[in-house]
């Protein structure tokens, strides 16, 4: 496969840099979003417990601090959720990833899944917030593509693969069917996959903006090799 050339600054941007694995402490955290201000990442996507954290050493920065809610199943209330974006949002985040209720929304509770998810986008207080889907667990394209079509009813700014914790993550047939079940107004999140300069600029092609990576000195250096 054929890519089009990307500047460093251009992929730095696609880069949602991850800290989330469970066993990650604060100081480790922290060196992680020192990584995220050296390549001048999109965001630094963090445990709500560092947003205060992260937003100390963001300041001043183009790097948003991205904490994620109802982490990572998403079945917790719609009020819970309310409470915890709120409060990340009044502790300085600039976007927020969500999970949706996936048994919710297997089960057929459209209206209760896209009011879910309505609230969050309005507790967010003009933030963009990224919705996140569980890949692996959709097996139909019509039910994919279902879920984009209610994200969008809500007013979410992006439509995310996946969490990182579920047993696989995103496709490429599964990426294009959500590009092309939202209109232009929403943006499309690559997750748990990316793991590559190859693999961001597979994405980019099929109309990703964002992808969300633990790897972001190797993806960074490789594009250094690639194209510096």
């Amino acid at each position: 496969m054929r890519f089009d050339t990307i500047s460093r600054e251009e992929l730095a941007k696609m880069i949602d840099h991850s800290l989330l694995k469970p066993p990650m402490t604060e100081k480790e955290t922290a060196e992680g979003i020192k990584i995220a201000l050296q390549y001048d990442v999109a965001t630094v996507t963090i445990k709500p417990c560092y947003v205060q954290l992260a937003a100390r050493m963001c300041q001043g920065s183009d790097v948003l601090v991205d904490p994620v809610i109802d982490f990572p199943h998403g079945y917790g209330t719609t009020e819970a959720k309310v409470f915890e974006t709120e409060l990340a949002i009044k502790h300085g985040a600039g976007e927020i990833d969500m999970v949706m209720n996936l048994g919710a929304f297997l089960g057929g509770d459209y209206e209760g899944v896209k009011k879910d998810m309505a609230a969050v986008v309005k507790a967010a207080q003009g933030a963009a917030v990224k919705v996140i889907f569980e890949t692996h667990y959709f097996q139909d394209d019509a039910l994919l593509a279902k879920a984009c079509s209610l994200a969008e009813q809500a007013g979410v700014a992006f439509v995310k693969t996946s969490s990182g914790f579920a047993p696989s993550g995103y496709n490429l047939h599964q990426v294009k069917v959500m590009r092309a079940s939202v209109s232009d107004k929403v943006q499309v999140k690559a997750a748990q996959g990316v793991r590559s300069l190859e693999d961001a600029l597979a994405v980019r092609a099929l109309g990703v903006t964002r992808f969300g990576a633990t790897r972001t000195v190797q993806i960074m250096e490789q594009w250094d090799q690639q194209f510096g």
